[in-house]
């Protein structure tokens, strides 16, 4: 995909292409990530703050942020980053479209007795930054939150909103459960499974809209933590859409040598490794 006029590739382009196929191979009944359901969002919650502490504290601490300062962090999830966030800074808007993770987030909020996180329950691309924000921001954020279609238009938004810098944490290369997926899907279902665009698109789109960002490779680590081994296996059937008796054996099979036990929970999780790419905007 070439942009008229240039033998350099359209990035943005690029991406949308990735997404629509990485979108393609989703199963529709999958319930897994439907974010509105409070129990995904509380289970997420939970393996993120089992297995998240090191990546949130080295998030926090690469942020340029000061007890002035206010945040925008766009796909918040359970608060994941506003929770420890708030007690650092003077307040933040926090944008997340499911229900059940901004209930999950207020939850949080209120047991903590923190009063400085504002919710807009909306996806990026339908937030209006006059009507929905009190920008501009010193601090934007979108942590393994891109998932925009048109990721330019979506970018363009954050950088206009920020009044400091923009951080964007995005993978480098296909997190432990997106190989899982490459592994498991065509054999299950005889279609192939197309990951979503990586750092290095993002990275192509930013140059080409004239920002010269910098950029940090992390390690990123994920668990999924379960009270039983048949819980686990459940789990992983259903996100893999297994229906049929071979297909929960296949699952099975792939899943189990990768089972330990720590602590009372039984365990599986992967690494990899991602981005964090960032711009100060009166350094542009």
């Amino acid at each position: 995909m070439v942009s008229p006029g240039t033998s350099d590739p359209d990035w943005n382009e690029i991406w949308k292409h990735r997404q629509e196929l990485h979108e393609s191979s989703k199963i529709s009944d999958d319930p897994s990530h439907d974010w509105n359901r409070k129990e995904n969002a509380a289970r997420y919650d939970a393996n993120a703050r089992n297995g998240y502490d090191d990546r949130v504290r080295s998030t926090i601490a690469s942020l340029d942020i000061t007890r002035k300062s206010r945040v925008l962090d766009i796909g918040a999830g359970p608060g994941t980053l506003a929770i420890p966030l708030a007690p650092l800074v003077r307040e933040i808007t926090a944008v997340e479209p499911g229900a059940g993770m901004v209930e999950v987030l207020k939850a949080h909020a209120e047991r903590e007795k923190i009063t400085t996180i504002t919710c807009v329950q909306k996806t990026w691309e339908d937030t209006d930054p006059k009507k929905d924000l009190s920008g501009p921001y010193d601090t934007v954020i979108a942590s393994l939150s891109l998932t925009m279609h048109d990721i330019r238009e979506a970018l363009k938004k954050m950088d206009e909103v920020s009044s400091g810098s923009v951080h964007l944490f995005w993978f480098m290369d296909m997190p432990f459960w997106e190989r899982m997926y490459a592994d498991l899907w065509e054999p299950l279902h005889g279609n192939p499974y197309y990951p979503g665009p990586k750092a290095d698109c993002l990275f192509g789109v930013l140059c080409q809209m004239g920002i010269y960002p910098d950029v940090r490779m992390l390690p990123l680590q994920k668990e999924y933590r379960f009270r039983s081994r048949e819980e686990l296996l459940a789990f992983f059937r259903r996100r893999f859409s297994a229906k049929t008796r071979t297909q929960e054996q296949a699952v099975d099979n792939y899943v189990t040598p990768l089972i330990r036990q720590k602590g009372l929970d039984v365990v599986i999780g992967g690494n990899s490794t991602f981005a964090h790419i960032w711009w100060t905007k009166h350094l542009r």
